[in-house]
C-alpha cells in the first residue's frame, strides 16, 4: 500500500507539471505565430535594402563616411541577442557557443559586447567578458521603435571610432523546428560582406550585373543618411529573427516536456495498476488460506 500511495503521489505531481508545460506550449505557440508573421513581413524589405546597399557599395572608392571606411580590425563590438527567460531548449546555449567560438577566432583582438536579453548578459559575465551596454526590456514582438535605441547606440559608438567592426550574434529563423545561430558583420559596410550576407538569405537573390544610379545631391550626402537607415533596419530584422527563433524553441521544448510527462504518467499508471493487482491477489490468497484452515 505504501508503494501504491507513493505512485499515486508521483502521478498527481507529473499531471500538474504537464498542465503547466501544456499551457506554456500554447502561449509560446501564440507568440510564435505573431513573431513569425512580423519576421516574414519585414524579411523581404530588409533583404532588398541590403541588396541596394550592395549596388551602392560598388561606387565606393574614397569616402569620408565612417560607415563605409574599412580599417584594420583591432577592436570588435559584438551584439549578442538572447532571451530574457529560460525554458527554450538550446536556444541561448547555441548562440552563446557561437559567440565563444568567435572570441577564440579573434584571439589577440579586443572584443566587447552589447547584450540584448538577460540570459546572454549572465552568460557573458560568467565568461568574464566586457559588456558595455545591456538592453533587457525587449518586448515579445519587438517594433522598430523598440529597436531604435539599440541601433542608435551601435551607430553612434561606431561613428565615434571606438570600434573597427560591429557584428551581431543572432539566431536565424528557418522553421519551427530549425533555428541557425549566426554572426554577421553590419559595420563597416563593404561589398564583400554584403554579398556574403545576401547569399545566406532565402528570399533575396544576388542581382546580376551592375545597376546605375543617379545621386542627388551627391554620393556622400546620400550615403550618410541611407547607410544608417539600412543598417538600423538590418539590426531590427536580426532581432526579429531571434525573437521568432526563441518562441519556436520554447514551444518545441514545452511540447517535448508535455510528451515526456505523458509517457511517464502512462508508465507510472501501469506500475500502480500492477501493484494494486498484486495487493488484491495477495488479499484473496490470505482469505482463501484462512477459510481453508477454518474448515
Amino acid at each position: 500500500m505504501a508503494a501504491g500511495k507513493e505512485l499515486k503521489r508521483r502521478i498527481k505531481s507529473i499531471k500538474n507539471t504537464k498542465k503547466i508545460t501544456k499551457a506554456m506550449e500554447l502561449v509560446s505557440a501564440s507568440k510564435m505565430k505573431r513573431a513569425i508573421a512580423a519576421t516574414l513581413a519585414s524579411r523581404a524589405y530588409a533583404g532588398y535594402s541590403w541588396e541596394v546597399l550592395q549596388s551602392l557599395a560598388e561606387y565606393v572608392s574614397e569616402t569620408k563616411n565612417p560607415f563605409l571606411t574599412v580599417k584594420p580590425v583591432e577592436r570588435i563590438l559584438v551584439v549578442l541577442v538572447t532571451s530574457n527567460r529560460s525554458l527554450c531548449g538550446g536556444y541561448n546555449a547555441q548562440i552563446t557557443r557561437k559567440a565563444v567560438a568567435f572570441i577564440r577566432e579573434n584571439e589577440g583582438k579586443t572584443v566587447d559586447f552589447i547584450s540584448i536579453g538577460s540570459k546572454g548578459e549572465s552568460n557573458l559575465r560568467r565568461l568574464g567578458q566586457n559588456i558595455i551596454a545591456s538592453f533587457n526590456d525587449m518586448s515579445a514582438t519587438p517594433k522598430l521603435s523598440d529597436v531604435y535605441p539599440v541601433a542608435s547606440f551601435i551607430l553612434d559608438t561606431f561613428k565615434k571610432g571606438e570600434y573597427d567592426r560591429v557584428c551581431i550574434a543572432y539566431t536565424d529563423f528557418v522553421s519551427a523546428l530549425t533555428q541557425v545561430p549566426r554572426i554577421s558583420t553590419i559595420l563597416p559596410v563593404n561589398k564583400e560582406q554584403i554579398i556574403s550576407d545576401i547569399a545566406e538569405m532565402r528570399t533575396v537573390e544576388t542581382p546580376v550585373g551592375k545597376i546605375d544610379y543617379v545621386f542627388e545631391p551627391n554620393y556622400e550626402t546620400l550615403m550618410a543618411s541611407i547607410v544608417e537607415k539600412i543598417a538600423r533596419m538590418r539590426v531590427y530584422q536580426m532581432i526579429l529573427e531571434s525573437t521568432a527563433s526563441e518562441h519556436s524553441a520554447r514551444m518545441m521544448a514545452m511540447k517535448n516536456a508535455s510528451d515526456a510527462a505523458g509517457e511517464m504518467i502512462e508508465d507510472l499508471t501501469l506500475a500502480f495498476n500492477k501493484a494494486r493487482q498484486a495487493g488484491i491477489t495477495q488479499e484473496i490468497s490470505e482469505i482463501s488460506a484462512g477459510m481453508a484452515s477454518v474448515s
